[in-house]
């Protein structure tokens, strides 16, 4: 993982990993569904986001209405469409023998006489909804009875196939991870801060910036914030994005940021304390919060298990938050493929009390999850007032553990 990668070799490795994933995700989580045909639509430049995860690498997009499908429990694949969809997806449609591609679904569909035929539809969870209400009413209008009363949601499959993480995929994983905290660590270092004149938006850029040269990409603008003494707490609101400020001594500096590599997105959060000329540490108080965000952590982390959802999870930790007199916010979520991605959320900031359809969906062994979460902790050495502690690390769940892919933070940073 170094920027001599070729763009070709990175091309070969997600063609293999795909190839791999549709060999033994895909029937796994048919199978685990029960469902036994999946229909994938998606038109060019509209693509599906699970159809987009399934092109080969050269395919920067879908062409033309691409039309994907499993049947015998995604033993069995082909394209109904004008190209072959790579080596995975053979073509079976014509128009010189069958002029209407719709009609070459259908039967094809009547060839393969399958039970229970899924498609990407989801009013909880938008990666799993793929299909247009167009494609979706021609589909439909084109089956016959029989088949048309089989046709049943898919969202499982989608979520399934999305938030699985493979033993390829998890090899290369953490190495993602520790690329994205050398980029923190120097982010929050003298290299890139100068107290009195480097301002949050200089370290956003100067991020952004390092990680283009790096040969990563990003998936979204970093945000870079600080919390001072005198200025009141950290607000509770995420609805807008902070002001842009001169980062000065004394000043506790607050990072989010992720790349992407290889399609693995990674997503942290960190800080770093601007010393003062007479500290040699940042003050006991704020050393003490990080200390109460890392247990909020570990309690998040005790409580995943196979089939609990993300609401069972968020209120168990909560509970025992307030058991411990820790004043936690989580906001945990899936990262993989994408980075809020598919798969069960752990709270969000403004929904405390669960989270409605999202936070209904179960733990899946071999899936990745951003620890997202914030204490908040007064600190006697600014006269009480209090400082909310946000970290944010990756970690993978193996159905019976979890745990961080490149270890966490546990002190801040000093500048």
């Amino acid at each position: 993982m170094t920027r001599s990668d070729t763009l070709r070799e990175q091309a070969r490795i997600l063609d293999e990993w795909l190839g791999a994933r549709l060999a033994t995700v895909v029937p796994r989580i048919m199978e685990r569904c029960g469902i036994d045909c999946w229909v994938l639509v998606a038109g060019e430049y509209n693509e599906d986001p699970v159809v987009s995860t399934m092109l080969p690498a050269t395919w920067l997009s879908a062409r033309r209405r691409t039309i994907l499908v499993f049947t015998e429990f995604g033993r069995k694949r082909v394209a109904i469409a004008r190209y072959a969809v790579g080596a995975a997806f053979p073509a079976e449609w014509s128009a010189d023998q069958q002029a209407n591609q719709w009609h070459r679904l259908a039967e094809y569909l009547e060839e393969a006489n399958p039970q229970r035929i899924g498609v990407n539809l989801s009013p909880a969870f938008s990666l799993a909804d793929g299909i247009s209400a167009s494609d979706h009413a021609a589909l439909l209008e084109v089956l016959p009875d029989r088949l048309r009363q089989r046709v049943v949601p898919g969202h499982e499959l989608a979520l399934g196939w999305l938030e699985t993480r493979t033993t390829e995929e998890m090899q290369l994983y953490p190495e993602v991870c520790r690329r994205a905290h050398d980029l923190l660590r120097r982010a929050l270092s003298h290299e890139v801060i100068a107290p009195g004149t480097t301002a949050t938006g200089d370290v956003e850029w100067w991020l952004r910036q390092t990680v283009a040269d790096s040969g990563y990409d990003t998936w979204f603008h970093p945000t870079v914030s600080v919390q001072r003494y005198l200025d009141g707490p950290a607000p509770e609101s995420f609805a807008a994005r902070p002001a842009d400020t001169t980062i000065l001594a004394g000043d506790l500096v607050h990072i989010d940021f992720g790349i992407v590599y290889l399609g693995l997105h990674t997503d942290q959060q960190q800080h770093g304390y601007v010393r003062r000329s007479n500290e040699i540490d940042a003050p006991p108080g704020m050393r003490a919060g990080m200390a109460a965000a890392n247990r909020v952590q570990d309690l998040l982390l005790a409580e995943f298990a196979s089939g609990r959802t993300g609401n069972e999870i968020l209120s168990a930790t909560l509970r025992r938050c307030d058991a411990e007199g820790l004043s936690a916010t989580i906001y945990s979520h899936p990262i993989g493929l994408h980075g809020h991605g598919a798969g069960p959320t752990i709270g969000l900031w403004d929904k405390q009390d669960g989270v409605g359809g999202a936070g209904e969906y179960p733990l899946h062994p071999d899936t990745a999850y951003s620890i997202e979460l914030a204490a908040t902790t007064p600190v006697p050495e600014w006269q009480g007032q209090e400082v909310r502690i946000m970290l944010e690390e990756d970690a993978f769940f193996d159905g019976d553990d979890i745990s961080f892919l490149d270890g966490r933070q546990t002190e801040l940073w000093l500048i």
